[in-house]
C-alpha cells in the first residue's frame, strides 16, 4: 500500500509512518522540514507540502492508496485550523482520486457517561479546550464527505511508550482500563492505525483505542 502521511514527524506521525514501513508499506511523508525527519528508509519518502492548499494536496497524494492526517495544530492559532485542513483535505483527495483517509483525532468529544463530553468535564484542560472543539468541528466536516474517512479519536492519555501490540477499541465512548484510566502508548495507537488501515472496520465512523 502506498500511504501519505500528513504531519509524518510528529509524535504520532512518525510512529505510523514507521510501523507503516514495518509492515511492508511505501510512506510518503509530509512535513516542515525533511532535513530534521528523525530517521531513513528504502521505502520512505519525505516531503514538504501546505495541507491547507487542495492544489498541493491533490498533487502530492496522487497514486496513492491511503492518507493519513497526523497534523497537530500549530501553537497560537485558533481551532479553525482543523477546519481548513479538513475542507483542504477532502477537496484535494477528491481531485486526485483518492478515497481512504485516516485523521488523528482528539479525545475531547468522547463521552465519559451519556450525554456527557469528557471536553466538558470538570479536570479537562482549559488550554487544551480550543483546540478540543476545534477537532469536533472537523470531525463534523468529515462527516460530510463521500470519501471513506475514518476519525480516530486516541486514549484520554497518549505518549511514546511500548508497542504491545494490544489495544482495545471503542466507538464514542472512552474506553478505561479497570482502574478507570484510558491510556495508550503512541506506538500501539499506531498500531491500530495500521490495522484499521490494513483491515477497515470504521469505514465513515469514529473508533477509538485504548489498553
Amino acid at each position: 500500500m502506498n500511504i501519505v502521511v500528513f504531519g509524518g514527524s510528529g509524535m504520532i506521525g512518525q510512529r505510523v509512518s514507521r510501523e507503516a514501513l514495518n509492515r511492508g508499506h511505501n510512506v510518503t511523508a509530509v512535513v516542515r522540514n525533511p532535513a530534521q525527519f528523525p530517521f531513513t528508509h528504502p521505502n520512505l519518502t519525505v516531503k514538504t507540502g501546505n495541507m491547507l492548499n487542495p492544489a498541493e494536496v491533490a498533487q502530492l497524494v496522487a497514486g496513492h492508496d491511503a492518507v493519513v492526517n497526523a497534523t497537530r495544530q500549530p501553537s497560537g492559532v485558533a481551532g479553525q485550523t482543523y477546519s481548513d485542513a479538513a475542507h483542504a483535505l477532502i477537496e484535494g483527495l477528491t481531485r486526485a482520486g483518492v478515497q481512504r483517509l485516516i485523521v488523528v483525532g482528539g479525545a475531547g468529544r468522547l463521552e465519559v457517561a451519556p450525554g456527557l463530553r469528557l471536553v466538558d468535564t470538570p479536570d479537562f484542560p482549559p488550554a487544551w479546550r480550543p483546540g478540543a472543539l476545534g477537532m469536533r468541528d472537523a470531525l463534523d466536516i468529515y462527516r460530510t464527505s463521500d470519501l471513506d474517512w475514518t476519525y480516530f479519536s486516541p486514549a484520554g492519555m497518549i505518549a511514546p511508550g511500548e508497542r504491545t501490540g494490544h489495544y482495545r477499541t471503542g466507538t464514542d465512548q472512552l474506553v478505561t482500563n479497570e482502574n478507570g484510566e484510558s491510556r495508550i502508548s503512541a506506538e500501539d495507537y499506531a498500531v491500530a492505525l495500521l490495522d484499521e488501515l490494513e483491515n477497515p472496520r470504521f469505514i465513515r465512523r469514529r473508533f477509538t483505542a485504548a489498553y
